[in-house]
């Protein structure tokens, strides 16, 4: 099958590259020549404009988007949209909220063309472990691309479904990643207690491979953790800084909108944000509000 990858970053690269080692054909752009010029050495026909691209592919004509979320996305899809013809196919594979999932195809199916939105999990490792996909769209569309999904798949029939209508892909992804923020904090506290405990002297690189085999908390994060901690026990030169991709803050957001009580979800999220303090004023107030009504020592910075 012939599929348009637009945006040739690492991800998008590397789920090109899984393609045509499957025997797909990917024609690839990206803004960026470096980027046009890697993807060449990997099997991927790099082109220099989104028209070369379309122009390169059969009709119907399926393009999948690895952009960043938000307005590039629709930018993309401006700057296609009057090169598309009836019939085609747009995946966003990127971290997009759902609910511009579900403006954007309303706005192109008044133009015939299917909108699919593809939750994608697997990071760097899913050029040789396959991704996890979680898609949303019109069923004959999906099914339409069912090779390509199988191929980028763990296996031709695990790790991918449609999960529902426009939207469902991306929310599903996006609970997927709020999950995956607790299950990140339960871990690292826990590391933190042991590491804590100096009288014990824990190697936690040990201990994290003891729990890998037979223990109820193994996972692929646990996995990764071990191999972080058998390279740099005490984590020296990194950063006590956590980034977020935006994903936990939506699904915290759904979950009020909802009803739902996810305080594990909610709490991993401020954690991260906390760590980007470096001059916490919350913290210098509480320090002050123990010495005025206790008397309580105020460390001097």
């Amino acid at each position: 099958m012939e599929l348009g990858m637009i945006g040739l970053g690492r991800m998008g690269a590397n789920m090109a590259e899984r393609l045509v080692r499957n025997g797909h054909r990917v024609v690839g752009f990206d803004p960026g020549a470096p980027a046009r010029e890697q993807a060449a050495t990997r099997g991927i026909e790099a082109v220099a404009s989104q028209a070369e691209l379309i122009a390169a592919l059969p009709s119907p004509r399926a393009l999948w988007l690895m952009v960043p979320a938000g307005d590039p996305v629709d930018r993309s899809i401006d700057e296609l949209l009057p090169q598309l013809s009836a019939g085609d196919t747009i995946i966003d594979g990127g971290n997009s909220n759902y609910k511009d999932s579900m403006r954007r195809a309303q706005r192109l199916s008044a133009h015939g063309i299917a909108w699919i939105d593809c939750g994608t999990s697997g990071g760097v490792w899913g050029l040789a472990e396959g991704y996890s996909l979680m898609i949303g769209g019109d069923e004959a569309a999906v099914e339409r691309l069912r090779p390509i999904f199988s191929a980028l798949a763990p296996t031709p029939d695990t790790g991918w479904g449609r999960v529902g209508p426009s939207g469902a892909g991306h929310f599903a992804k996006m609970v997927h990643n709020g999950i995956e923020y607790g299950m990140m904090q339960a871990y690292a506290e826990g590391f933190a207690i042991m590491q804590r405990k100096s009288d014990f002297g824990l190697d936690l690189g040990q201990v994290a491979q003891i729990w890998r085999h037979g223990s109820v908390v193994r996972s692929w994060l646990l996995d990764l953790s071990a191999g972080a901690l058998e390279r740099n026990p005490q984590l020296d030169g990194i950063a006590p800084y956590v980034a977020d991709s935006g994903e936990g803050r939506w699904t915290v957001a759904e979950a009020i909108d909802l009803d739902v009580s996810a305080p594990v979800i909610t709490l991993s999220l401020l954690e991260r944000l906390r760590s980007r303090e470096d001059d916490s004023f919350a913290d210098k107030l509480l320090a002050a509000m123990r010495n005025e009504f206790g008397g309580h020592a105020i460390r001097k910075s």
